[in-house]
């Protein structure tokens, strides 16, 4: 059971990585589009820790 835990944990783990980088891709869209470039440089940055 604790297995069980665990392997669910590391999923969730998972899947909420890949929302904040599918938020941060879209962010960085965006800021592009407008061309911000400070939010560019921080956005980039962020998704960095991510990798």
């Amino acid at each position: 059971m604790g297995s069980n835990r665990h392997q669910a944990a590391m999923k969730a783990e998972e899947v909420h990585k890949q929302s904040i980088q599918r938020s941060l891709e879209h962010r960085l869209q965006v800021a592009r589009a407008r061309g911000d470039e400070q939010l560019i440089r921080q956005l980039e940055a962020e998704m960095a820790c991510y990798s």
